[in-house]
């Protein structure tokens, strides 16, 4: 959804931009258009689907961190460029980035500051994990606009935080706080605000020193649970892989000679 804040008065930059770092085993991709309050023009949600299968492709990147730059996490997508973005047909560019998101095959999270909003939050509930730091708000406003939600978005915030909560947020249009968003489980963690940097990288460079095998593995067969889907076969599958790989006699001589595992499994390439 659009941005409906207020921006600083005068001309002001308005470059649009994602970018992306690796370092440390953790990818990070930051919404660069503070200007907008980070706001997703149509070449930004083209664009997001790029770097994740760059960074999927990565083998030194065990999770991946979303975040917004200048205080925000985002805005939605760019009211401006609404007909583009959200073509009724298989064009329709926040949901592809938003299936992309969710597809990424290593553990993902939001880091949230300050507005996640609309496509903000339709990027950030795409995420496995969800940290915000106190203060920042949350809406899907299309009940605004008086268009309808995407229905991947809106089958993902159903699974989320269920049916009623769903339809207070988007019968609402409302903007919610921490407290509200921690409740209801749009929220997996809240921080004192000016320590979200510093707690995300704490538990990412947990999760980067865990098996991405079991990570993966995981990701997939939870997924598949909560869409109702048959995990049979991919348990089976999983298995198979754990037998082919090292981690778990790394694991196993770890904990017996009582050190840090180095964990070196890594997706093989289809």
């Amino acid at each position: 959804m659009p941005d409906e804040q207020p921006v600083a008065d005068g001309p002001v930059a308005d470059e649009q931009s994602l970018r992306a770092d690796v370092a440390e085993g953790v990818g990070t991709i930051t919404i660069d258009r503070p200007a907008k309050r980070n706001a997703m023009t149509a070449e930004m949600w083209r664009e997001l689907p790029v770097l994740l299968d760059r960074l999927a492709a990565d083998p030194s990147v065990r999770v991946v961190v979303l975040t917004g730059a200048g205080g925000d996490f985002c805005a939605g997508a760019d009211i401006g460029e609404l007909a583009d973005i959200n073509r009724h047909d298989e064009g329709h560019l926040s949901t592809k980035a938003e299936e992309a998101l969710a597809a990424f095959p290593k553990p993902t999270i939001a880091a949230i500051e300050g507005f996640c909003v609309g496509g903000g939050c339709q990027l950030a509930a795409a995420c496995d994990l969800r940290f915000a730091a106190e203060g920042a708000r949350f809406g899907i406003t299309p009940a605004k606009l008086g268009i309808v939600y995407p229905a991947s978005a809106t089958t993902r915030i159903v699974r989320l935080v269920g049916p009623a909560a769903a339809k207070y947020l988007l019968y609402s249009a409302d903007l919610i706080g921490t407290e509200h968003a921690l409740r209801i489980g749009l929220l997996d963690e809240v921080v004192p605000a000016g320590s979200l940097r510093a707690r995300v990288a704490e538990f990412t460079a947990t999760l980067a020193s865990r098996s991405l095998l079991t990570q993966q593995a995981t990701k997939e067969i939870v997924d598949a649970i909560a869409a109702g889907a048959p995990v049979e076969q991919r348990v089976r599958a999983w298995l198979d892989e754990v037998v082919a790989g090292g981690d778990v006699a790394e694991g196993v001589a770890a904990f017996l000679e009582r050190r840090k595992p180095n964990f070196t499994w890594s997706a093989p390439t289809r």
